[in-house]
């Protein structure tokens, strides 16, 4: 025992703040909601016992339950390549040794802090409007728009577009790995005649891979997280035709507006369920292209 402080002593001082943050603060509310999805719950009368009552009718009988997966699955499927491709490809041209490589960056950072704003999420909305500042410009080479909000066929699009919008967080990672990448393996393809192209499938992408799965992760979890963007565009209804029923979206109304709490809680222990999967399928399967630089064949 006293090895073991006298090794980790440390890093559990550092960790202290998160660690009573977590038991004192977050536990509690955690345990409370997996006993409330076993229940019937309107928050203003007692919880009552229902077994696994909400989990049945969810799976049986919630249509509106698998069309917030649909959505989510979509929105996660779209979003996250899109905004790792932009994100690598701003943080390759920040490499190139630029003098004032620090005002781009957080110019190009400064979507991450803004984009889940609800000020950003109106201002959206408003520019893919009927008679927004997109369908102005598509005025101005004879095209005729259309109400990308209010159309269910282009509703998701735009809430892929405002995500690709926020890379500045995977762009500073993705930065900070080619940084990492030693210059010597780009001089001597050169000096071998290696075309752009095969140096970065064949160096780059390679030497990248943990930071690239590192980002894979974490913009999974953030995307089958995203709420406010949907929530405000939608007006916190899904609308049009449940096109942007985001899981998140139809979580917090069952909550909040319908009041069926223990219910809610269900559909939350099933997000984290789902979630846990992925990330547990993108762990199993990184051992197939994620190579350290420290491992032995």
């Amino acid at each position: 025992m006293h090895r073991f402080l006298r090794r980790n002593a440390a890093g559990y001082l550092f960790l202290s703040p998160w660690l009573i943050g977590f038991f004192f603060l977050a536990l509690g509310p955690i345990l409370a909601s997996l006993y409330l999805s076993f229940t019937r719950y309107d928050m203003v009368t007692p919880p009552v016992w229902d077994g696994l009552g909400n989990y049945q009718y969810m799976f049986q009988y919630d249509r509106r339950f698998y069309k917030a997966l649909q959505v989510t699955f979509l929105f996660v499927a779209l979003s996250v390549p899109l905004r790792l491709a932009m994100a690598l490809g701003v943080a390759m041209l920040l490499d190139k040794g630029l003098r004032t490589i620090g005002v781009y960056r957080a110019i190009f950072y400064l979507p991450s802090l803004l984009g889940a704003s609800i000020a950003i999420a109106l201002l959206w909305r408003e520019m893919f409007g009927l008679h927004g500042v997109v369908n102005g410009v598509l005025a101005m080479f004879g095209v005729e728009g259309i109400g990308w909000i209010t159309n269910p066929d282009t509703s998701i699009y735009t809430i892929v577009i405002l995500a690709m919008w926020q890379f500045g967080s995977p762009m500073l990672i993705f930065l900070a790995g080619l940084r990492g990448i030693p210059r010597d393996l780009y001089e001597a393809a050169e000096i071998d005649g290696t075309r752009p192209w095969r140096r970065f499938t064949r160096i780059t992408l390679p030497m990248l891979a943990p930071v690239i799965f590192f980002n894979l992760v974490l913009q999974t979890i953030e995307a089958f997280k995203t709420f406010t963007s949907a929530f405000i565009i939608s007006n916190g209804t899904g609308a049009p035709a449940d096109s942007l029923l985001f899981y998140t979206v139809y979580l917090f109304n069952e909550a909040f507006k319908f009041f069926r709490m223990g219910y809610a809680s269900a559909l939350a222990w099933v997000l984290l369920i789902i979630i846990a999967a992925f990330t547990a399928l993108a762990f199993a399967t990184s051992k197939y292209w994620v190579h350290y630089e420290n491992e032995r064949d």
